[in-house]
């Protein structure tokens, strides 16, 4: 498991935009699980629908990707570095993400031709799918 100092080490991210606090698994250039807890007191809360707040799903691609960057980068040895977001395909959004939910994403590698990197990514609250998408990744020499 790495905790937020690990991930940091890795990933260039920082609050508020840092959305990923754990990575509870990770098998290089295979896997990698991450986990997010939605607070109230997230910043972008405040204002996404004040009186029923919402998790943004755009945060939610954010997150899938921030957990797809840091296996990326930890398995290509170049933690520190920026993996940049090239494209999203086939988002979906099932389910509405709420204040005291625990998101669990999961990124696997399904393509690697280097300097790009493609993702298969979900996330789940209490075991139920809300949201998946495909991610691609460019990886700067």
């Amino acid at each position: 498991m790495y905790d937020i100092n690990d991930i940091m080490r890795v990933l260039p991210h920082r609050y508020p935009m840092l959305l990923v606090e754990k990575i509870l698994e990770l098998e290089p250039n295979v896997r990698a699980v991450g986990l997010k807890n939605v607070s109230n007191n997230d910043p972008y809360l405040i204002g996404h629908f004040p009186n029923d707040p919402i998790f943004p799903g755009v945060l939610m691609v954010e997150a899938m990707a921030q957990v797809a960057g840091f296996l990326s980068l930890v398995s290509l040895k170049k933690e520190g570095t920026i993996a940049f977001f090239s494209s999203v395909e086939r988002a979906k959004f099932r389910k509405v993400v709420r204040p005291g939910d625990t998101l669990i994403m999961e990124a696997k590698v399904t393509k690697v031709k280097l300097p790009f990197c493609k993702m298969s990514c979900t996330a789940k609250v209490d075991d139920k799918l809300v949201c998946e998408a495909d991610l691609m990744f460019y990886l700067p020499k």
